[in-house]
């Protein structure tokens, strides 16, 4: 986990002036599909230099990795710090990015103070409030309204402090604030699990989840499939995920992959061989996503396992293991995920 001075310490980088590699990277393949590839970035990774040349080859959308957390956004009541969140903004804005935004509703990474507060006064500008705040002064390209409501196992809707302030209607008046607060942005429910093959439940719940939000006029523009997958357990079903998928069309719904990232926990020891692994489940999830006429973006949730977390299972901690869940290696190499992603995009029907 970072902590918050390393990430507005690394966030002062981010005025240095970079410039993107001459070679096509993995935008220009989507873009000629119709589809836009993006990534998640935090600002510390700036303080490498080879991080941001990479990531403009390859990226035509900034995602904060952690700067839009509640936690980091505003860690005492009604005070604002959007000093990091300004930095990857304007960065993106200087290169000519697109910037989509994460989370505005969470579960996790809340200040401390604000469980006291909704316990205090169940006030909904408590979550209102910051809502309006980001979307008025960021443009951004779509947000994550919510993210992570439903509960692991598919059974209701996942305890939260919001859930506990304001029922289960927390949701749809997330969305309404947001719609409010910026009419021409995409707005997104986001969750994870439904890529799984055990996620039938999970997958159940979500198109339940947003059959009631559509039902009660929700403002929800798009699903958001985190895109977290396994290569060596519980592997995407295609048939599965395409009918899932297609459901989440038939509702008028667009389809955004917005972290993903390939575990690599309970492979070999052999580098290749996991690498091999990682690629052919991103491949097998990405067919099939792109497939689907309502996907129109991936975005990777980070760029290098250079800014991978080390597992905290003390067997692999023993064995110096360290995860090869991204695109670029330590040495910011591309790895054959990137290859794979490559593939996923030029395979893809046009969305012209």
């Amino acid at each position: 986990m970072i902590d918050r001075r390393t990430l507005l310490a690394g966030a002062a980088s981010l005025a240095l002036p970079a410039s993107a590699q001459a070679a096509p990277g993995l935008k220009e393949i989507a873009a000629s599909k119709g589809l836009v590839f993006g990534c998640a970035a935090a600002t510390y990774e700036f303080g490498n230099g080879d991080f941001a040349p990479t990531l403009l080859r390859d990226a035509a959308q900034l995602v904060p990795e952690y700067e839009m957390k509640r936690d980091v956004l505003e860690p005492r009541p009604g005070r604002y710090d959007f000093s990091a969140l300004d930095r990857l903004s304007g960065f993106a804005r200087r290169n000519g990015l697109s910037f989509r935004g994460t989370p505005l509703v969470w579960w996790h990474s809340n200040p401390p103070w604000l469980a006291p507060a909704l316990q205090a006064r169940r006030d909904d500008r408590l979550m209102t409030g910051p809502i309006a705040a980001l979307l008025k002064r960021y443009s951004m390209a779509s947000v994550d309204v919510v993210n992570e409501a439903v509960a692991e196992d598919g059974n209701g809707l996942r305890p939260s402090v919001w859930l506990d302030a304001f029922g289960p209607g927390y949701i749809e008046m997330a969305f309404h604030a947001a719609r409010q607060a910026a009419p021409g942005t995409r707005l997104v429910y986001n969750d994870y699990g439904c890529e799984w093959g055990s996620g039938d439940r999970i997958r159940a719940a979500h198109l339940k989840l947003l059959d009631g939000l559509l039902k009660r006029n929700a403002p929800v523009d798009a699903l958001g499939l985190q895109g977290h997958l396994w290569a060596f357990r519980d592997r995407t079903d295609q048939r599965k995920l395409r009918d899932f998928l297609q459901a989440v069309r038939d509702r008028g719904l667009a389809v955004l992959v917005t972290e993903l990232d390939v575990d690599d926990t309970g492979g070999p020891a052999d580098i290749a061989t996991r690498d091999r692994a990682v690629a052919d489940e991103a491949r097998r999830f990405l067919d099939v996503a792109l497939d689907n006429p309502a996907t129109q973006a991936v975005i990777a949730w980070n760029l290098s396992d250079r800014y991978v977390d080390a597992p905290q299972d003390w067997k692999l901690k023993l064995l110096n293991w360290r995860y090869r869940k991204t695109l670029y290696d330590a040495q910011m190499r591309r790895k054959p995920l990137w290859d794979a992603v490559a593939r996923a995009f030029a395979g893809a029907r046009a969305r012209y």
